[in-house]
């Protein structure tokens, strides 16, 4: 299922700027990044609710915020791109 992750973490002190680079990191690694806080995982179920814990126990819920768009499995027809950076296929061929 397709999942858009979406992430605004408070970085007004040290402990902020951690916990932005830990929530970039932890989404890097499961989601390609489409903007600076936006990013798009096509995970299956419970790799999602795995990551979206890790998310959820990396801030702080008093100054942060976490948003999940649920896009399911037909994801392709509810995404329009449009402007400089080119969109990719999370199902496509990879090369190296």
């Amino acid at each position: 299922m397709m999942v858009l992750i979406s992430y605004d973490v408070s970085t007004m002190d040290n402990a902020g700027r951690t916990r932005l680079r830990k929530v970039a990191k932890e989404c890097q690694n499961h989601a390609q990044r489409v903007q600076n806080s936006v990013f798009e995982a096509d995970l299956d179920y419970s790799t999602f609710l795995k990551l979206k814990e890790k998310l959820v126990d990396l801030i702080d819920e008093e100054t942060d915020s976490l948003r999940f768009y649920y896009l399911g499995n037909n994801w392709e027809r509810r995404i329009e791109h449009i402007g400089a950076k080119q969109t990719y296929n999370p199902e496509g061929v990879i090369i190296l």
